[in-house]
């Protein structure tokens, strides 16, 4: 197996972002001058399938309201990875943050499409010799 560097990961995974690959609710409002816009949620898993570790999951905040969630990962020794930070405007802060258990693929109401379409494009990106993903993930 090709080792994968974390700047592989970052390179496929920014590279695959599109309009078609945010929060459907919210796809008007992606541009490829914000292209982590509403990516969070699908990156995050995408990272988990890759990398394992914990999802995280913070408020996003304007004026102390919350208006949105945001979602990250953890690995060991309690390293961060969040590849989508920076899609939010000065007026938005991300508060908090929760270890969220992941549901299985099946289960999931929103977002599977999404999901499904970044995962492929990341791992093509990545070609072969890239990391295994379990199929208990992809369900």
């Amino acid at each position: 197996m090709t080792t994968l560097l974390l700047t592989d990961l970052e390179r496929a995974v920014r590279d695959s972002w599109g309009a078609e690959t945010c929060t459907p609710e919210y796809r008007s409002r992606w541009t490829p001058e914000n292209p982590a816009r509403d990516q969070c949620g699908v990156t995050a898993m995408v990272l988990n399938d890759l990398l394992g570790g914990e999802l995280i999951r913070g408020e996003v905040h304007v004026n102390g309201e919350r208006v949105d969630y945001h979602w990250w990962n953890r690995l060991g020794a309690g390293v961060e990875i969040d590849l989508t930070r920076e899609q939010f405007g000065p007026e938005e802060t991300v508060v908090g943050g929760v270890v969220v258990a992941r549901p299985p693929v099946a289960e999931w109401r929103r977002l599977r499409e999404e999901y499904a379409l970044l995962r492929e494009r990341v791992l093509t990106k990545l070609g072969p010799g890239r990391p295994a993903v379990p199929s208990s993930v992809v369900g």
